[in-house]
């Protein structure tokens, strides 16, 4: 049976995610939860003074995040303990001048898709509109950012009929242009009176004319659930890569200062490559790190230092044994639910673990008695990547890739474990003991 605080901390994660509807609110809730647990704001564009031992955090274009506790000990000594995830996940973004009528009986919106969604698991179900909405401020460089997440008004993809499908159950492979756009109405008053920036400004309670933009996607309306004959699994949107986030996040605001910095980063746009401002692959960790040695009294020389005594988790979920498709596996390197934390492994560097860094974090699994368990791509796979392989390449830190096994990853609705929740929380925290 599943112990009690297991099921305790799976859905305080479920109720993360469930105020998380886009990234934006998801870096908002965890700036909430660290401000709660004393830690002190700190913005990117202002001079930074930091105390050994004190609790600070910074965001970059409200969806990423990196929070950290100073270390007590000279930075070049202790070095950086550094857990990294992300906050994005696949979805279906509305596109600028969405409005599209069928025949003035009926309301759709235009859509873009955002990475690499399951497009079919979106089809059929009710959603909602979340994100970020840039109003006119003072000056044309500081415009106004606001969230809105719009739960009344809800739409949805309709699928087609089988009978005008015949394929749809053996090779239907959805357009992105035609069949992921969002019916919203089939009132002809409301048809044909319909502005999007209208109903954002309602619901903002702000003039349209001042939302200049949006940034605005569809997200699941069902909440996440806890299921299985023993309540063994997380059935929730957004677990690849929230969960990695929240442990991380959860892990780090309940330690203490020691001798090394603790850290962890939240980057956005890892599922579409990283290559944005507030991605992996910009300058914001390195500036970050390079920031904190030098206002914790330190120079180039001891930030240098610190990378050499530094080390990454990187946190991304990982591939589960699909029970109906075992082939599709390793046949010695399967992951499976409630068996523990994976470790990615991949002769390529898709992942950035080696026979080292994958020895450190097997030994702080050991140490709290969490099982540990092993991924490798089958052969015949390309298979994914990480943050993991652009931190350790630009930062030249020791590095390991792990996550948490799931099932239908890049679905509406992704399945965890319960138990693999807890371990992970139990890992993390002995990491930054």
């Amino acid at each position: 049976m599943v112990k009690d605080i297991y099921l305790k901390e799976a859905n305080e994660l479920l109720d993360f995610i469930e105020r998380s509807p886009s990234r934006f609110h998801a870096v908002d809730e965890m700036g909430k939860i660290l401000s709660e647990k004393g830690f002190k704001e700190l913005k990117i564009n202002e001079r930074w003074e930091l105390e050994k031992g004190g609790k600070y955090f910074t965001t970059k274009n409200d969806s990423s995040l990196i929070a950290f506790i100073a270390g007590t000990d000279e930075v070049g000594n202790g070095g950086f303990r550094i857990t990294g995830s992300h906050s994005d996940s696949p979805a279906i973004r509305i596109k600028p001048n969405p409005e599209m009528k069928v025949e003035g009986k009926e309301l759709k919106l235009n859509t873009e898709i955002y990475g690499g969604p399951i497009l079919y698991s979106w089809f059929d179900r009710p959603l909602g509109f979340a994100g970020r909405v840039t109003l006119e401020g003072d000056s044309p460089f500081e415009p106004e950012s606001v969230h809105v997440c719009i739960r009344e008004k809800k739409c949805i993809i309709p699928s087609l009929a089988i009978h005008m499908n015949r394929d749809v159950n053996t090779a239907f492979g959805p357009d992105k242009q035609k069949d992921m756009l969002p019916l919203l109405s089939s009132i002809e008053e409301t048809v044909n009176g319909f502005d999007f920036k209208k109903m954002l400004a309602e619901e903002l309670d702000v003039e349209s004319e001042r939302i200049i933009d949006y940034e605005i996607s569809l997200h699941d309306m069902t909440r996440g659930q806890i299921l299985g004959m023993n309540e063994e699994m997380i059935s929730c949107s957004q677990l690849d890569n929230l969960a990695m986030a929240y442990a991380s996040l959860i892990a780090l605001s309940e330690s203490e200062a020691g001798v090394a910095t603790k850290i962890i980063v939240v980057f956005d746009n890892e599922e579409i490559g990283s290559q944005t401002m507030q991605g992996a692959s910009s300058p914001l960790l390195g500036a970050i790190l390079e920031r904190i040695a030098i206002a914790l009294g330190g120079d180039r020389e001891n930030y240098i230092r610190a990378l050499e005594n530094s080390f990454i988790i990187s946190a991304d979920m990982a591939h589960a044994l699909h029970p109906n498709s075992p082939e599709k596996h390793d046949p010695t390197n399967h992951p499976v639910l409630n068996g523990g934390p994976v470790i990615k492994m991949s002769s390529n560097f898709r992942y950035t673990s080696d026979s080292e860094s994958a020895t450190v974090f097997e030994l702080l699994c050991k140490k709290v008695e969490v099982p540990v368990q092993r991924f490798v791509n089958n052969s015949r796979e390309r298979g994914g990547s990480t943050i993991g392989p652009i931190t350790a390449g630009q930062l030249g830190i020791r590095s390991v890739d792990i996550g948490n096994p799931m099932l239908s990853m890049h679905s509406i609705k992704e399945l965890a474990g319960v138990a693999d929740h807890h371990y992970l929380l139990e890992v993390l925290k002995e990491f930054y003991r």
